[in-house]
């Protein structure tokens, strides 16, 4: 089945970290480019980070320096480290790949809070 499985997010302090991930299946993970993009209530949904089937990354500029993304291509995972949460991190997360025979391929998406 071709699909995209987030993690569980959850509540996390400001100033704290979490690390979310998804896992891939269905598809040759290694090909393609894995994004995470978020979208917060009432907004509309933005790119995070981006890694190339080659490991390289790119950020937008309000994660760089706090998000870091990585993925496994051996167990078809992909990776979104978050540290120094801000509560305008709060948003659903969502997994995401664009394969251009097929289209997009979105994730369930994930809930993330961050609160005192």
């Amino acid at each position: 089945q071709v699909q995209l499985v987030e993690s569980v997010g959850g509540l996390v302090q400001p100033g704290g970290s979490l690390r979310l991930s998804c896992a891939a299946s269905g598809f040759s993970f290694g090909f393609y480019a894995m994004d995470w993009y978020r979208q917060a209530p009432g907004k509309q949904r933005e790119l995070v980070a981006t890694v190339t089937s080659s490991g390289s990354t790119v950020y937008a500029d309000s994660m760089k320096g706090r998000f870091t993304i990585s993925r496994d291509n051996a167990k078809n995972m992909v990776y979104l480290q978050m540290d120094s949460l801000k509560p305008e991190d709060t948003a659903v997360y969502y997994c995401h790949v664009k394969r251009p025979r097929f289209g997009n391929l979105w994730g369930q998406g994930t809930q993330v809070t961050v609160s005192s």
